[in-house]
C-alpha cells in the first residue's frame, strides 16, 4: 500500500514537470530563447531571456547589462503549507559565484559557504521589491533563488536581480500584481545617471535604487547619499521611477507572448455576518479607550490589547462552538487593525497622543564609562540605543571577501558599525547568537548614514556599535543618532552631526488601486505598533546639510510620488529638531584628548637598517607588541608607523627602540677609497668582514675575492681573524647593502687604505678597475 501511494506521488510530481517541459517546448518552437533588449535614456541596454535555463522551475529568467548575468528563479508550492497559515512564507536568497568572476574560494574548502553580508543584503533588497505585490489571498510557501551567473568589472548585479525576479514572477503562474522595475541611480556634476557603472559610482554623490510599478507607483527605496541636498533627492527619485517603466513594458511584452496562466486563487475562509458584528460589538469601544488611553506605554497597550482579544475570542467562540477559534482571532485582528487607522483619520491624533508630526521625548548623554574611547546614549521614547566607539590600527581594518571587493569596489573598510538587537529589548527570551538578517540590514543602513560624515584621512580604523536595548520603533534610526555622537565623543573630527527619523503612512483606497488614494495621513517618528498597522516605513538619515541614507519599505502595491514627495518633507524638518537636541549634549567632537585613547606616530628608517629594527623573523616587532602593546607596520621603505593604544605605550615603546637602534657613531666611508677589513667569518659563499669594531659584519662575496674563480675562501689561505684590503664603493640604492671588491686591489693602488680598528692610515692608492659588488650588511 505505501509503494502504492509513493507511486502515486511520484506520477504526479512527474506530470506536472512533463506539462511544464511541454509548455517549453511549445515556446521553444516559436522563438528557441524569447528575449527583448530595453534601452534606457541613457543608452545602456537591459537584456531580458527566458525559457532557456531551469524549465522545471514556475519561472526563471535572466538578466544581462553588459557582460553582468543574473538568473532568479521563482517556485511557489500549489497549496499553503499550513490550514492557518496568516501570511506569505516567501524566501529569497542571493548566492554570489566565485566562478562567476573567474575565482576560486579562497576558504579551507574552497567553495561557497554561508550567505556573506553583502548576499544578505541583496536578497533583502529583492524581497523588498516583490513582496508588497503578492495578492492577500496567496499563502504558499514561495522561493525566489538569485545566481549570478557572470560578473565584469563595470555592472553591478544587485539591481538586475530584482529585474529577473519580477520577469520570472510574471512569465510564472504564480498569482502576482508586477511587474515592477528597478534602476540605480547616481549623481555626478549635477547630472543623474541611470546605471552607472562601478568607475562612475565612485564619483557618484548619490546610490541610489528605485523600484517602481506600473503607473510612476514607488514600491521600494533604498540608497546612500554623500549628504546629498533634498531637492537632488527628489530629482533622483522622479527619473528613477520614470525609467523603471520602461524595463515594466518590456516585462509585460514578454508576458503577453510568452507568460504562463496564473493560477487560481483561493479566496481566503471569511467569517460570517454574524461573527464579524460579534467581534465588532464586544471589542470596538474597548478598543477605542485603549488608543485614546495616552497614558500606555508599548507593555501595557499590547498587554490591554491582548486581553480584550483573548476575552473577545472566549465570548464569541462560547455562543459559537462551531467556527474555528483562528478564524475569530483574525477577524479580531483585522478589526483591530482597522479601528487604529480609522481613528488617526478621524481625530488626526496618534495613540499616543502625539499630533502626526509630532516627535517623541528625547534625551542624549555622552561619556558614560571611562575605559571607552567614545560612547553615546540615545532614547527616543521607548527605543534605546547604546553606541560605543573603538579605535584601533588600520592592521584591524575590516578585509572583504574577493567577489565582494568585485561587486562593491572596496576591499577593505576602515569604518564599519556592528548592530545588535537582544531579546531582552523587546521584553522577550532567546538564543543570543550570529546576527540575523534583519540586524544585518539594520545594521548597514545606519553604517550607510554615518559613513559621509567620518574624515577619509582618519589614521585609525573606527569600530562602531550599536546596542539596542529598548526598542519600540525605529531602533537603525536611533543608532545613527547614538552612533553621530559617540564618533565626536571619541574626538574623530566629524564634518558635522547626522540623525534619522522614521515616517510612517496609513492610507486609504479601493480596489487595490493605490494610483488614486481616496485619503492618506503621514505619520512623524514611528512607532512599533504604527509600524505593524500601517502601509510604510520610509527611514531618512542626514545633516542639516542633506541626506545621507534612505530606506523605504512600503507595504502596499506602490504609492505615489506625490505621497514620497511629502513625506521626504517631512523628514527633513523632523531631522533638523533632533539634531538640535542633540547639540545640546554635544555639538562638535571633543577637543580634550582622553586618556584611553590610541595614539599613533611615523618613525623613519634608514633602508640598511631595516633588518636591525626588525630583528630575525621579525622578533624585535613581537617582542615590542608583547611588552607594550604597541604595534609597528610599514608604510613604505623608509617609514613605520607606530600605533600604541596609549599615550604611556607610546612614550614606552619609543625607549624600546631608542634603545633598539643606539649605535655608536658611523665613521663617514669615502667611495672609492680602500679600507683594512677583519674577517670574522668564513662561508662558502665569501666572508664576513668588519671594517670598524661597531660596524655589523657584511659579506664579500667569492666573486669580490680574487681575480680569479675560487670556490671557497680557504683556497687564498684566508682565515678568521686575517685583515684584507678591500675597496669601498658605496651602498647599494635599493637595499642598502655595503659594496664592497678585493679583487679590484690585485694591481697598482692609488687609494687611500684606513685601518679604523686601529686608528691608523695605511696611506693612498689608485686603482683604475671599476669592478665592484654588492655585501650584505
Amino acid at each position: 500500500m505505501l509503494q502504492c501511494i509513493r507511486s502515486t506521488n511520484w506520477q504526479r510530481h512527474s506530470l506536472r514537470h512533463v506539462s511544464n517541459s511541454l509548455h517549453h517546448r511549445r515556446f521553444n518552437s516559436a522563438l528557441e530563447a524569447p528575449e527583448i533588449d530595453i534601452p534606457l535614456s541613457t543608452g545602456r541596454v537591459v537584456r531580458i531571456s527566458s525559457g532557456k535555463y531551469a524549465r522545471f522551475a514556475d519561472g526563471c529568467s535572466v538578466v544581462s547589462v553588459g557582460d553582468t548575468a543574473v538568473m532568479v528563479t521563482a517556485v511557489a508550492k500549489q497549496k499553503p503549507g499550513g490550514v492557518n497559515a496568516s501570511f506569505l512564507p516567501l524566501v529569497v536568497d542571493y548566492r554570489q559565484k566565485a566562478a562567476a568572476a573567474g575565482r576560486i574560494p579562497t576558504n579551507f574548502l574552497r567553495r561557497e559557504l554561508g550567505p556573506s553580508e553583502k548576499e544578505i543584503l541583496a536578497a533583502r533588497l529583492v524581497d523588498r521589491s516583490i513582496r508588497p505585490l503578492f495578492p492577500a489571498e496567496f499563502r504558499c510557501d514561495t522561493q525566489l533563488v538569485c545566481n549570478m551567473l557572470a560578473i565584469d568589472s563595470s555592472n553591478l548585479p544587485d539591481v538586475q536581480a530584482i529585474n529577473a525576479a519580477s520577469a520570472a514572477l510574471a512569465l510564472s503562474d504564480i498569482p502576482w500584481n508586477g511587474p515592477i522595475g528597478a534602476v540605480r541611480v547616481g549623481l555626478v556634476d549635477n547630472e543623474i545617471l541611470i546605471n552607472p557603472t562601478r568607475k562612475e559610482l565612485q564619483f557618484s554623490s548619490l546610490d541610489l535604487v528605485v523600484t517602481a510599478a506600473k503607473h510612476n507607483l514607488v514600491v521600494m527605496l533604498e540608497g546612500r547619499g554623500n549628504v546629498v541636498n533634498e531637492n537632488e533627492l527628489r530629482m533622483a527619485i522622479k527619473k528613477g521611477t520614470k525609467e523603471a517603466q520602461l524595463i515594466i513594458n518590456g516585462i509585460e511584452k514578454l508576458q503577453k507572448s510568452f507568460g504562463k496562466p496564473k493560477r487560481g486563487l483561493e479566496p481566503l475562509p471569511q467569517p460570517e455576518q454574524e461573527i464579524d458584528s460579534a467581534v465588532r460589538t464586544m471589542s470596538e469601544m474597548r478598543l477605542r479607550e485603549i488608543f485614546r488611553d495616552f497614558a500606555h506605554d508599548k507593555f501595557s497597550r499590547d498587554k490591554a490589547i491582548s486581553h480584550t482579544r483573548a476575552d473577545t475570542i472566549d465570548k464569541v467562540w462560547s455562543s459559537y462552538p462551531n467556527v474555528d477559534a483562528g478564524l475569530i482571532s483574525e477577524c479580531f485582528n483585522n478589526f483591530c487593525k482597522n479601528v487604529f487607522r480609522e481613528m488617526i483619520f478621524e481625530e488626526n491624533r496618534r495613540c499616543d497622543g502625539r499630533q502626526l508630526d509630532d516627535l517623541r521625548k528625547i534625551s542624549c548623554s555622552v561619556n558614560l564609562h571611562k575605559p571607552l574611547h567614545g560612547s553615546a546614549l540615545f532614547q527616543r521614547g521607548q527605543t534605546q540605543v547604546f553606541a560605543t566607539v573603538s579605535l584601533d590600527s588600520h592592521e584591524s581594518a575590516l578585509k572583504l571577501d574577493p567577489i565582494t571587493s568585485l561587486d562593491t569596489g572596496v576591499k577593505s573598510k576602515n569604518f564599519f558599525l556592528h548592530y545588535e538587537f537582544p531579546p531582552y529589548a523587546t521584553g522577550e527570551t532567546g538564543k543570543i547568537g550570529p546576527v540575523g538578517r534583519r540586524e544585518i540590514g539594520h545594521g548597514a543602513l545606519a553604517e550607510k548614514g554615518l559613513v559621509p560624515i567620518i574624515p577619509h584621512d582618519h589614521p585609525f580604523t573606527i569600530r562602531l556599535t550599536s546596542e539596542v536595548l529598548e526598542s519600540n520603533g525605529s531602533s537603525s534610526m536611533a543608532t545613527v543618532c547614538a552612533g553621530s555622537m559617540a564618533l565626536m565623543d571619541a574626538g574623530i573630527p566629524v564634518q558635522e552631526a547626522a540623525a534619522g527619523v522614521a515616517i510612517g503612512l496609513v492610507t486609504k483606497y479601493e480596489n487595490n488601486d493605490t494610483k488614486h488614494l481616496l485619503d492618506y495621513r503621514i505619520l512623524t517618528d514611528l512607532l512599533g505598533i504604527e509600524d505593524y498597522m500601517g502601509d510604510m516605513d520610509m527611514k531618512v538619515a542626514g545633516t542639516r546639510k542633506g541626506m545621507t541614507a534612505i530606506q523605504a519599505d512600503i507595504k502596499v502595491p506602490g504609492i505615489p510620488l506625490k505621497v514620497v514627495m511629502e513625506s521626504l518633507q517631512k523628514a527633513m524638518e523632523a531631522r533638523f529638531r533632533i539634531i538640535d537636541i542633540m547639540d545640546d549634549t554635544i555639538a562638535k567632537s571633543r577637543s580634550v584628548k582622553k586618556d584611553c585613547w590610541p595614539v599613533t606616530d611615523k618613525l623613519q628608517i634608514e633602508t640598511h637598517q631595516r633588518s636591525k629594527l626588525i630583528g630575525p623573523g621579525g622578533i624585535n616587532i613581537r617582542r615590542l607588541y608583547l611588552e607594550t602593546g604597541v604595534q609597528l607596520n610599514q608604510e613604505d621603505e623608509q617609514t613605520f608607523r607606530i600605533f600604541a593604544p596609549s599615550e604611556a605605550a607610546m612614550h614606552e615603546a619609543k625607549e624600546y627602540l631608542e634603545n633598539l637602534m643606539k649605535v655608536e657613531k658611523i665613521p663617514d666611508l669615502e667611495f672609492g677609497a680602500i679600507y683594512t677589513a677583519k674577517i670574522v667569518e668564513l662561508k662558502d659563499t665569501g666572508v664576513m668582514v668588519t671594517l670598524y669594531s661597531s660596524m655589523p659584519a657584511t659579506l664579500l662575496h667569492n666573486s669580490q675575492l680574487d681575480q680569479r674563480k675560487i670556490a671557497h675562501p680557504s683556497a687564498l689561505g684566508l682565515e678568521v681573524g686575517s685583515e684584507i684590503q678591500v675597496k669601498y664603493f658605496g651602498r647599494d640604492p635599493v637595499s642598502g647593502f655595503m659594496r664592497l671588491s678585493r679583487k679590484v686591489l690585485q694591481g697598482p693602488a692609488t687609494g687611500i687604505v684606513r685601518n679604523f680598528d686601529r686608528g691608523a692610515s695605511a696611506g693612498n692608492a689608485t686603482n683604475n678597475g671599476d669592478d665592484s659588488g654588492s655585501a650584505k650588511s
